[in-house]
């Protein structure tokens, strides 16, 4: 089993680092992963830190579509694996690629976004690739109804939620909630998916409003998107109560030390930072966008806010706020959420029958060739 994803730690790379650990542990299968190397993430630090784990790690140059699909290809000629998981956009295209030129037998897509920028050219590449894919899977619901907007064949296409790991935050009700800093945090990388400049603005009312509650903003991504955060922020004459953690070595810590867990964003596919945010026993934000109302039932395990609206998120914020027992009984119910749906072991239990399925599947299944769904 070869998992192909960015290096770029996101999303995608935790649930395939998560994927190949869980291979390791089932024994149902020898699994290598494949990093596309990306500037200033893909560190051999990092590299060296999951070979420490005795994960099997291989690294893939990013600087061009081509040498990526090369060297990958020759990857897989050399390790010929049954099946090549090509993770998130664009790397399930150049994963598939190679994974074509290089003969290996099964091939399949995880999108992990509810929205991707796809071109009428990269569509028609993605589109063609389905019909040589064995399954197609969508992190949530939402990706999945995505995915067939987007005209990828239905009966390949299934829906697998994200999971994390809930053992660093078993120590969450040792946290009560009363006794957390009233703080925020938003625990995502800077980058044009997530919204942090709403969230900011968000603030700032609350301050008009005689609210300020102190502010972590953990996570790494674009240095630019990161500028842009810090400028707005002084801008808005919000510094020091904004604080800009970058890498945070400890996220569990991070929020059972404090109330609320938002996640202001412009898409997503299944937000795991949210998650870790009911698990670590946290009253919840989250805009109202693909994956996200999957997760939260508004009034019950959290609240939701407009996309893109400051005053609809200050609103949540402030309801929260000014109603620590309703902020409570949320975080409650979201954290027995988080444990009872959304532990790893039910996402790589799922993945794992897929993937067992694809290798020996039934006698009288209709094969998943090209022309034959």
């Amino acid at each position: 089993m070869l998992h192909f994803v960015t290096g770029g730690f996101s999303g995608a790379t935790q649930v395939a680092v998560d994927l190949v650990r869980a291979h390791g542990a089932s024994g149902r299968f020898d699994a290598l992963l494949a990093l596309r190397a990306k500037p200033r993430t893909t560190t051999p630090e990092r590299v060296a830190g999951l070979r420490a784990e005795g994960l099997a790690v291989e690294v893939v140059p990013g600087w061009a579509h081509a040498a990526t699909v090369w060297h990958l290809a020759a990857l897989c000629r050399r390790w010929r694996p049954d099946i090549l998981v090509a993770h998130g956009f664009s790397e399930h295209l150049w994963g598939r690629y190679a994974g074509l030129l290089a003969g290996v037998p099964r091939l399949v897509h995880v999108e992990h976004n509810s929205r991707e920028r796809y071109t009428a050219w990269r569509l028609a590449q993605a589109r063609w690739l389905a019909r040589r894919t064995a399954a197609i899977v969508g992190v949530s619901e939402g990706v999945r109804s995505a995915l067939l907007e987007l005209g990828f064949p239905a009966p390949r296409i299934h829906a697998i939620p994200n999971g994390i790991r809930l053992q660093p935050y078993a120590q969450a009700d040792a946290h009560p909630f009363g006794a957390r800093e009233p703080g925020i945090v938003m625990a995502a990388r800077f980058a044009r998916q997530k919204d942090h400049a709403t969230l900011l603005r968000a603030v700032a009312l609350l301050r008009e409003r005689g609210l300020a509650p102190p502010v972590h903003l953990a996570g790494g991504g674009k240095a630019g998107a990161r500028r842009a955060a810090e400028r707005l922020a002084q801008e808005l004459g919000l510094l020091p109560q904004v604080r800009f953690i970058g890498h945070c070595a400890d996220v569990p810590g991070l929020l059972m030390g404090r109330q609320i867990c938002v996640l202001s964003t412009h898409y997503e596919g299944m937000p795991l930072s949210l998650i870790e945010g009911m698990a670590a026993g946290c009253a919840v934000v989250g805009s109202r966008v693909v994956g996200v109302q999957e997760v939260i039932d508004p009034g019950r395990n959290g609240l939701l806010a407009e996309p893109g609206d400051p005053a609809s998120l200050a609103d949540a914020l402030a309801r929260l706020l000014a109603d620590p027992g309703g902020a409570a009984r949320m975080a409650a119910a979201a954290r027995a959420e988080a444990e009872a749906r959304y532990g790893l072991p039910a996402m790589t239990a799922r993945y794992e029958a897929l993937l067992a399925g694809l290798l020996n599947p039934p006698e009288n299944a209709s094969a998943t060739t090209e022309g034959r769904p």
